[in-house]
C-alpha cells in the first residue's frame, strides 16, 4: 500500500540533545579510516581555526538517522521498515560538528513517491547547536521495496 501523501511537509519535534565526545568523534574516524589529524588532535583541530577536534562529514549519520527513526516508527504513516533498503543520503554544513557540540535534529518529511511499487520516503533532518545556530542539514532517502507477490 502506497504511503499517505499527506505526510509531506510533516515535522516531528526536536529530539533531545546529543553531546558529542571527542572520543566517539575518534571511534568514528578510526571506523571509517580517516586520519585526519583535525579529528583526533586538538592542537591541530584549533590550527585550522577550531575551538577543539571536529567530526569527519558523516559523522552526523548516527544522529540523524536515529531521528528519522521517529518519522519511521509513526504508526500513522504506516511503513513497512522490514522492507526498507536506505537508499541515498547527503549533507550540507554550515559549520563542521566540534567536540562539546550538544545537538538536536528536527526531522520533516519533504517527499512520498512512488516507483514501480516502491515506497521512496524523502527525510530531512535539521541539526542545530544549544544556541539555536544550525551546523547542518541532512537529506537521507529510504526505499521500502514492494512487497513480494504470493
Amino acid at each position: 500500500m502506497a504511503l499517505d501523501q499527506s505526510f509531506v511537509g510533516r515535522t516531528y519535534p526536536p529530539t533531545d540533545p546529543y553531546e558529542v565526545g571527542r572520543e566517539k568523534i575518534r571511534e568514528f574516524a578510526e571506523a571509517v579510516g580517516d586520519a585526519n589529524p583535525a579529528y583526533t588532535d586538538p592542537e591541530a583541530a584549533k590550527a585550522l581555526g577550531h575551538p577543539d577536534v571536529i567530526a569527519p562529514p558523516t559523522f552526523v549519520f548516527a544522529i540523524t538517522f536515529k531521528a528519522a527513526g521517529e518519522v519511521v516508527a509513526d504508526p500513522q504513516l504506516g511503513l513497512d521498515y522490514s522492507r526498507v533498503v536506505h537508499g541515498d543520503q547527503k549533507f550540507a554544513y554550515t559549520r563542521p560538528v566540534r567536540a562539546g557540540d550538544r545537538l538536536t535534529v528536527t526531522s520533516t518529511i519533504e517527499a512520498i513517491k512512488s516507483l514501480a511499487g516502491n515506497d521512496i520516503l524523502d527525510i530531512r533532518g535539521e541539526v542545530y547547536d544549544e544556541a539555536g545556530e544550525h551546523v547542518v542539514t541532512a537529506w537521507t532517502k529510504l526505499v521500502a521495496r514492494a512487497a513480494e507477490e504470493a
